[in-house]
């Protein structure tokens, strides 16, 4: 058997946080939320569990809805991981509002009401959630947390994939070493990384590798079993290689035999190979794995609750394009230094440049084929909304967000697994939710 045909027992392991349920496994009519649960459904439930209720690897169907649900709480269960570490130090605790006023604003909040897009059928909050498989639920108010809720596989020491949300890390990081000097964006990127001399990533800048505007051949049509996705999958894989394999062993080697297509610069293309391209250069300006580097500039000055951890591929290098899962309260964590302009309890972690930078956006007229962000644009591994809120977000595939609104003075975290992997699916209801949340707490 070919790779490219047995590419459900390699593919969809490695490619956590850019894949697509196993199409073997789609339902027309999925489950609903309160049908998928987790613990409605009884995966590995038992000491044995039930044969036809344990989720394994590498059979493929892990990542396939509904064990979806299941599995985005438990990858470092079937996939190698390296930790991004929070220090030994007692964490920081995030400042709630209280208990009373807690109480309420949550009823408030679930009873708010918003029309989704391309509909005329009002919808309350709390309906969003079930709607959109929410599985965590954050939003902090000037500061302070106001709404928090756990559901399907997670619970508030668990940690859930933050899928390409990983993508927005690694640009921050590499957005932290631009400013401080430390890594010039304007640099070739075969200056940094001479291996990369034979590919199509050789003549783009850094600053087109962090923007995603390389022209490098790379599709993830996940339809299309002959999709790059498929061979990066399969190069990644920390599973051994079938017989008769003969492509490159690991992301790097990939990232080095990527071919042109259209010219560096031109246009946004949304290529997770891009991050992975990011996340070497980091590494070698800095000597550090990007895991090591988001514990040191991240997770350990923020005060997080838990250690983040992060797939790696058959060589150990962290995939930088999807591969952390994490606790929620951290990423509002992260929300929150966004939102301060690298502040975070009273300490600066990073200039506000960085951010500064962030907020500003990519060029617009290079953002095409997101009609559900019409005026967006895309830098730094960062999606900026240019609306009026000023509002820009991490994101990733099956409805992980942070959501960073500047005028509402609002960090919205939520973590979700919605049968379909792209965020086109969720956004019609999402956005107008978080934009309802946001004139509430505004009006307060």
């Amino acid at each position: 058997m070919s790779f490219r045909k047995s590419r459900s027992g390699l593919a969809v392991c490695a490619a956590v946080g850019i894949a697509l349920s196993a199409p073997a496994h789609a339902q027309s009519e999925p489950l609903s939320a309160q049908e998928s649960d987790p613990r409605v459904m009884g995966w590995m439930d038992g000491f044995p569990p039930r044969e036809d209720k344990i989720i394994t690897q590498p059979d493929s169907v892990y990542f396939s809805f509904p064990r979806l649900r299941w599995s985005v709480c438990h990858l470092r269960e079937f996939l190698p991981t390296e930790q991004i570490g929070r220090g030994l130090g007692a964490p920081k605790p995030l400042d709630y509002v209280a208990p009373h006023i807690f109480a309420d604003m949550r009823a408030e909040i679930d009873a708010l009401t918003f029309t989704p897009l391309n509909s005329d059928a009002g919808m309350t909050w709390e309906q969003s959630l079930d709607a959109n498989y929410t599985d965590g639920m954050l939003i902090l108010h000037e500061g302070r947390v106001v709404y928090e809720r756990y559901f399907g596989c997670l619970e508030e020491d668990g940690q859930h994939a933050a899928m390409s949300m990983t993508k927005s890390v690694t640009g921050l990081l590499a957005e932290i070493l631009a400013v401080e000097g430390a890594l010039d964006d304007m640099a070739l990127v075969r200056d940094i990384i001479p291996e990369i001399e034979g590919s199509a990533f050789a003549s783009a800048t850094v600053r087109q590798v962090m923007d995603m505007t390389t022209g490098v051949q790379y599709s993830e049509d996940y339809s299309d079993p002959n999709a790059d996705i498929w061979l990066y999958s399969a190069a990644a894989s920390p599973l051994p290689k079938p017989d008769g394999y003969e492509g490159p062993d690991g992301y790097w080697e990939y990232l080095q035999q990527v071919q042109p297509e259209g010219a560096h610069g031109d246009a946004f293309h949304y290529k997770t190979i891009n991050s992975d391209m990011l996340g070497w250069i980091v590494s070698r300006t800095t000597g550090k794995a990007v895991t090591e580097l988001a514990s040191e500039r991240l997770w350990r000055p923020m005060g997080a609750e838990q250690d983040a951890y992060q797939t790696v591929d058959g060589k150990g290098v962290p995939f930088a394009g999807g591969g952390i899962s994490a606790g929620l309260r951290d990423l509002g964590r992260l929300g929150l230094l966004m939102l301060n302009g690298g502040e975070i309890f009273g300490e600066r972690l990073f200039p506000a440049e960085v951010v500064e930078r962030i907020r500003a956006g990519g060029d617009p007229a290079k953002f095409a084929g997101f009609p559900t962000i019409p005026n967006g644009s895309y830098t730094s591994q960062w999606w900026v909304f240019h609306n009026e809120n000023g509002a820009f977000a991490a994101r990733g595939v099956h409805g992980q967000t942070i959501y960073v609104d500047p005028t509402a003075e609002m960090v919205l975290v939520r973590f979700a697994s919605f049968p379909q992997a792209q965020n086109g699916s969720i956004d019609p209801t999402s956005l107008p939710a978080y934009q309802a949340v946001a004139d509430y707490l505004s009006a307060r």
